[in-house]
């Protein structure tokens, strides 16, 4: 089953079937012991009715023809009432009792009431209540026992329309539940919509990343596909610079070997500049291949949130090694609760870069520090050397261009950090420092 709304709708539809069914179940049987106390209560107020109608005479117990409950004088009216003695014998019936044994109970003890179903001779299930008295109105007391009966299936078909209208009731009831369940479940699913038809524009070129801003429960899920999109048109990027980058570099080393050919002869120092020239195109290539691999290695899956004060310590501790002949002074001041989402390389070559510039072009002191809201993280980069006029920041942010022509290196590193960062949808921003250089503040935005 792999559509999520028929698993919802399905097991909804189950949920509430079992409840309904229960529901009914227990309302049934809540109305069956309602009716059926009702009809005890009822049948307790025959008896007292038959106790102030009835006299003891010298032959017996004398009712009045017309009692109060009018069925008892009718003949097969479905009331029945008679009159044990302490031995379980008739004194007295009805007249609706005439014709046809009644079920007869046990007599019971003065005070006592007893109230049950028993069956009859047709089959007929009859609802029965027993009243032990004890009759003082004569010279000596005699216990009695007054009995009503009355058919039970007055007392079924009750229950029966009760069941009928509540089915009825609860079916319409379950009905417009899953109307409105579907209805629902439709308006909670439709942001997956949105991220789909997202998606799909993303998949046709339209857009470069979702857009919309989403219910907290699926942000995470959007933000973490912006990310994936992130890195992966960040690896495209780097892998096309690459490319580019090792025609570049290959450039010159070709058009020496390919001059010294065409000299005709090749004499030995010519043969010494050929190796040499070949050792540096097979560094080279072998430098920009790795980046190519680092890059189309970095799997297109979520990154776990990297800690940024140990990879700034890992790079100056790299770092240091490098520079060792140059004293510097580095403080950082980033907590251990800072946390970057994105792949460790990203971040490593990022601050790698902007850290090996300061050490190449402070004097005596680095500061390094970092902080982070909801929305951004900021890392923040100043050294104390001759710092970058303003209107060359532009510049030296576009790939194969350098501060100083002297200084060795292939003008890419700044343009690698803008691509990156803006890979991730951050910027990165050059200005004065207090010290007296540059300060480079990196801007990434927070991946929540």
């Amino acid at each position: 089953m792999r559509s999520l709304r028929t698993r919802v709708l399905l097991s909804a539809a189950a949920v509430l079937t079992i409840f309904v069914l229960l529901t009914s179940l227990a309302l049934e049987q809540a109305v069956r012991d309602a009716v059926l106390a009702a009809r005890e209560e009822r049948l307790q107020a025959q008896v007292f009715l038959l106790m102030a109608a009835g006299e003891e005479d010298q032959s017996g117990f004398v009712f009045p023809n017309a009692l109060a409950e009018s069925r008892l004088s009718l003949p097969d009216s479905g009331l029945y009432a008679q009159v044990l003695d302490a031995l379980g014998d008739p004194v007295w019936k009805s007249l609706s009792a005439m014709g046809f044994e009644a079920p007869t109970p046990l007599p019971q003890a003065p005070g006592r009431r007893n109230f049950e179903r028993l069956r009859g001779e047709t089959n007929s299930d009859y609802l029965v209540l027993a009243f032990g008295v004890t009759w003082a109105t004569g010279r000596i007391p005699q216990d009695y026992t007054f009995v009503v009966a009355e058919e039970a299936s007055a007392f079924e078909s009750e229950v029966a329309e009760f069941r009928a209208s509540l089915a009825r009731w609860l079916g319409a009831m379950t009905l417009l539940m899953l109307v409105a369940l579907v209805l629902v479940l439709r308006w909670g699913l439709k942001p997956l919509r949105k991220v789909a038809a997202e998606l799909a524009v993303i998949e046709t070129g339209g857009q470069a990343q979702i857009q919309r801003r989403y219910p907290e429960e699926i942000q995470a899920l959007t933000g973490n596909l912006n990310a994936l999109l992130a890195h992966e048109r960040a690896r495209q990027l780097r892998l096309d610079n690459t490319l580019g980058d090792l025609a570049h570099s290959l450039k010159t080393p070709l058009a020496v070997m390919r001059g010294a050919i065409d000299e005709g002869r090749v004499p030995s120092p010519t043969l010494e500049l050929l190796r040499e020239q070949l050792l540096r195109m097979g560094h080279i290539v072998e430098y920009q291949l790795q980046r190519a691999r680092a890059g189309s290695q970095r799997a297109a899956t979520l990154a776990p949130p990297i800690r940024v004060a140990r990879t700034t310590e890992r790079l100056i501790a790299s770092l240091r090694k490098v520079h060792r002949d140059k004293q510097v002074t580095l403080v950082s001041r980033i907590d251990q609760t800072i946390l970057f989402r994105g792949v460790e390389g990203d971040l490593m070559e990022m601050l790698g870069n902007l850290l090996d510039n300061a050490f190449k072009w402070c004097r005596s002191e680095i500061h390094l520090s970092a902080r982070s809201d909801r929305s951004e993280l900021i890392l923040l980069i100043e050294d104390d050397g001759p710092g970058i006029a303003t209107n060359a920041v532009a510049r030296l942010l576009e790939r194969g261009t350098r501060a100083d022509e002297s200084t060795p290196g292939h003008g890419i590193g700044l343009a690698m950090v803008r691509e990156i960062s803006e890979a991730y949808g951050g910027r990165i921003e050059i200005e004065s420092s207090p010290l007296g250089g540059a300060k480079v503040r990196l801007r990434l935005p927070t991946q929540s």
